[in-house]
């Protein structure tokens, strides 16, 4: 086997690792424990560069690089996955000679990804929708948050419960409600900072992780629902924290337009209920369009419903009790879900096949200018 001169030892000090180019190849080279080893760069999983990875010694007392991009793992001599798993990375033959570094034209050890039989993920990664064109299929989102040993009134969550009840009542629909409180998942981890082909649908920490409580949310919002209604109290002049904390790991979804040109949310209608002691209202609505309309939803007109007591309004005490008695918010409630429902069942006949996405793709990105310095 011919070996290539890559780069000086002095270039690679003792516990560092970097990729460097092997003739027509790209490894990943690791000096730790007084040894030089080469493993491919490329992550067998989404293609990470393990020379921006993390190295750490597990459990076995071996050396493992860790992929940077969704935690894969490598042992730095044998290139196995630990804990049984039969992924191994490849594994290019390494020597040294008068200060340099040799790495084998090719590999040594061949990679092998394997073929895992169960993928707890299968659903969503071949979208197996549920909503077909004579479904009704309304989902209720709540993201007001509360102690679960200490439940309390609330009117963005009350508002909701009715919306779902005169949905199954007058139109047929079959509903469900997510309080997104009782979904124990991670806040979004910017995988999309570190690559765009590092966000995935699935979403990366649901690969990671098949319990993650997001996977409920996805599967109901993406799969099942013909229509969203989501309430949301008012924080400080905006929706809850909870909404966010869901809104960013939904960039999967929206990411899939940018890097796939792939419109997951077809043929589906949202509106809003949003309440608070606070004033707001029309502004937390216009985020909460702004961004569902970038995922693919439709909206009918007037499609929220908002009531706050204003600013001055500081005996909260009364809001539950005064909220419970308007007869606008159970008048407009009613005309929301009719709006809702009558629009979503013309939505549902419209051929969304070769749906039109005016965003930005990452085919139009271009590239980065010659004069472009590299090392800024």
């Amino acid at each position: 086997m011919e070996y290539v001169p890559v780069i000086p030892l002095s270039e690679i000090p003792e516990n560092s690792h970097r990729s460097v180019r092997s003739g027509k190849d790209t490894v990943t080279l690791f000096h730790y424990e007084g040894a030089v080893t080469a493993l491919g760069h490329a992550c067998l999983h989404m293609g990470g560069d393990l020379g921006q990875g993390s190295v750490r010694k597990l459990e076995d007392g071996d050396m493992y690089v860790i992929c940077p991009w969704h935690g894969w793992q490598y042992n730095l001599k044998t290139g196995q996955a630990p804990f049984g798993y039969p992924d191994r990375q490849a594994v290019y033959g390494v020597k040294i000679e008068n200060g340099m570094v040799f790495v084998t034209e090719k590999p040594v050890v061949d990679a092998f990804r394997a073929g895992h039989d169960e993928d707890p993920l299968s659903d969503l990664r071949n979208l197996d929708y549920l909503a077909n064109p004579s479904s009704l299929n309304v989902l209720g989102i709540s993201t007001t948050n509360m102690n679960r040993d200490l439940p309390r009134p609330s009117t963005s969550e009350s508002a909701l419960q009715a919306a779902l009840d005169f949905a199954a009542s007058e139109f047929g629909a079959s509903v469900n409600m997510i309080r997104i409180r009782d979904l124990e998942f991670r806040h979004c981890e910017g995988y999309y900072s570190r690559h765009e082909q590092a966000c995935t649908w699935p979403c990366s920490i649901s690969e990671m992780d098949p319990a993650d409580g997001m996977n409920e949310l996805y599967r109901s919002m993406v799969l099942w629902a013909d229509v969203v209604i989501l309430a949301t109290p008012i924080r400080w002049g905006n929706a809850s924290s909870l909404y966010y904390k869901m809104a960013e790991r939904l960039n999967c979804v929206q990411n899939q337009i940018t890097l796939n040109d792939r419109v997951l949310i077809r043929n589906k209608v949202a509106s809003f209920i949003v309440t608070g002691g606070q004033d707001n209202v029309q502004g937390v609505v216009g985020q909460l369009n702004s961004f569902f309309t970038d995922l693919g939803f439709t909206f009918p007109p007037f499609n929220f419903v908002g009531w706050s007591r204003g600013w001055i309004a500081e005996d909260t005490e009364h809001n539950y009790e005064r909220f419970a008695r308007s007869r606008y918010v159970k008048r407009s409630i009613k005309e929301l879900v009719t709006n809702t429902m009558k629009l979503v069942m013309q939505v549902k006949q419209m051929d969304a096949s070769h749906l039109q996405t005016p965003k930005p793709k990452i085919s139009e990105a271009g590239t980065l200018s010659s004069s472009y310095d590299s090392s800024l």
